[in-house]
């Protein structure tokens, strides 16, 4: 049988080279007048996804 993606994951994760996984960071939907427009910046950013859940979101993307 054929492995399927996850597609939520897929639209949330993109593979990097090194095998790691890169993610958009949490906390930028709402409530942004009060934030400092530095943590606004640095929000906006992409970061990689924790080595604890690197292993769930590989089963998840089994093609990348």
């Amino acid at each position: 049988m054929k492995i399927k993606t996850h597609r939520g994951a897929a639209k949330r994760f993109k593979a990097t080279g090194g095998g790691g996984f890169k993610r958009k960071r949490a906390f930028l939907r709402h409530g942004m007048r009060k934030r400092n427009q530095d943590v606004k910046r640095v929000l906006r950013k992409k970061t990689m996804v924790s080595g604890a859940n690197s292993k769930a979101v590989k089963l998840m993307l089994p093609n990348g």
